[in-house]
């Protein structure tokens, strides 16, 4: 049940904020046409009773002569005439004895409106009696029963007036209400969508613009102070990552990347065929540097190291990358070759950057350098067999370079 409930789309807020809007509109139209329904059939009861007691009481001055003269055919012509007129349905005159001297009584074939004659019924239950006067001495009455269709049209009429009015206003607030809305609505999805942004897409740029609605605003601002803050934070991080990143991938002395850079790089160029078809592993290692820290210090062996870097980032530009891997061993990986004779002339313009002295910065200069050894990408499936043959190149060329020394 729960995993239904969680499953079922949740609605919008400007979804629900219209469906309070609507309930509650339709709630206090419907209670509004109800109590005025309630008022008006009252206030319609009460204005058709006395029109009827009026209409009874002019009856009267009519009928005065035809029961003093006790004129049953003039009090039956009176009534009749009076009852074409739709007064009434129903019409009797008594006399004090409470003798019916004439009636009259509207065409009940005519009349099939069961709701107008309930109406009528609950409206008037007993007909309206009239006393009829002569020379200061009560001589008799008349009653009058109200007519159904008369009322019942009223009533329909104003109940239709009353709907309509109420249906139009009600559309008019929904549309009021909707519009007033509007800005509210807006404001909330500003703000859900750059909450969402921030969260989704870690984009601590985005801010909420300024809005209208007091506690809007002030949430804006507070978000805002806490996005400047968020923003600062990601910086400071991102620095210090990279801060990091560099000094795990770069040796802290020459600034040259570093062993571990370097098994990535060989790595990467490995498992890229288009790049291994043209590339090639230069192994360097320092032939008389221990002569220089033994004889001069650590600090001028550092020189030696600082200036080998410069001159091989130098010599490499934007095409060979060069590494440090330790000590006065270094690489570089020599990109856009297709010959070992190509590698083999890159490899001997590079020795001639060594030719010229170290300055050691304490008044004297000194040779040093540098053994090399090289291998083809092209020629070897792995990493580990690519550099095995270049270190064994290296050390070959380094053996003959003493071998050389001795003779």
């Amino acid at each position: 049940m729960d995993k239904a409930h969680s499953s079922s789309p949740r609605p919008t807020f400007k979804r629900a904020l219209r469906r309070i809007n609507m309930t509650s509109v339709i709630v206090t139209m419907t209670l509004i046409w109800l109590l005025l329904c309630v008022a008006s059939i009252v206030t319609l009861k009460q204005y058709a009773q006395k029109n009827l007691e009026l209409t009874a009481a002019t009856m009267t001055h009519s009928l005065e002569a035809a029961l003093v003269f006790t004129d049953d055919a003039a009090a039956a012509e009176t009534l009749a005439a009076l009852g074409q007129q739709g007064q009434f349905s129903a019409a009797e005159v008594r006399d004090n004895n409470q003798n019916v001297i004439a009636s009259w009584r509207y065409n009940e074939q005519e009349n099939d409106d069961k709701l107008g004659d309930f109406i009528s019924h609950w409206l008037f239950p007993f007909p309206i009696a009239q006393p009829v006067w002569h020379s200061g001495e009560i001589i008799g009455e008349v009653r009058l029963t109200a007519r159904d269709s008369l009322i019942s049209h009223f009533i329909w009429l104003s109940l239709a007036v009353l709907t309509g009015s109420l249906l139009l206003a009600s559309g008019i607030a929904i549309l009021l209400t909707r519009h007033l809305h509007r800005g509210m609505v807006e404001a909330l999805q500003n703000i859900t969508e750059v909450v969402h942004d921030v969260r989704t897409n870690r984009n601590f740029s985005r801010r909420v613009s300024e809005e209208r609605i007091e506690e809007f605003h002030n949430f804006a601002q507070d978000f805002n102070s806490l996005l400047d803050e968020m923003e600062e934070w990601q910086l400071r991080l991102q620095a210090k990552n990279a801060q990091l990143l560099r000094t795990a991938l770069h040796d802290p002395l020459t600034g040259l990347a570093n062993r571990a850079a370097f098994r990535s790089s060989i790595s990467a160029l490995m498992n890229d065929n288009s790049a291994r078809s043209s590339s090639a592993l230069l192994f360097l290692d320092g032939d008389n540097f221990k002569f220089v820290n033994d004889t001069w210090g650590h600090a001028a062996g550092d020189r030696v190291l600082i200036e080998v870097a410069r001159r091989l980032a130098e010599f490499g530009g934007n095409r060979h990358i060069p590494y440090r891997l330790g000590g006065d061993e270094f690489a570089v990986v020599l990109y856009g070759v297709h010959s070992d004779y190509e590698v083999q002339r890159i490899s001997a313009a590079l020795s001639q950057e060594f030719n010229r002295p170290f300055d050691l910065h304490n008044g004297h200069l000194v040779s040093m350098t540098l053994s090399m050894g090289y291998a083809l990408t092209w020629e070897h499936a792995s990493a580990e067999k690519l550099q095995e043959l270049a270190d064994r190149n290296m050390y070959r060329a380094k053996h003959q370079r003493s071998e050389r020394l001795i003779k």
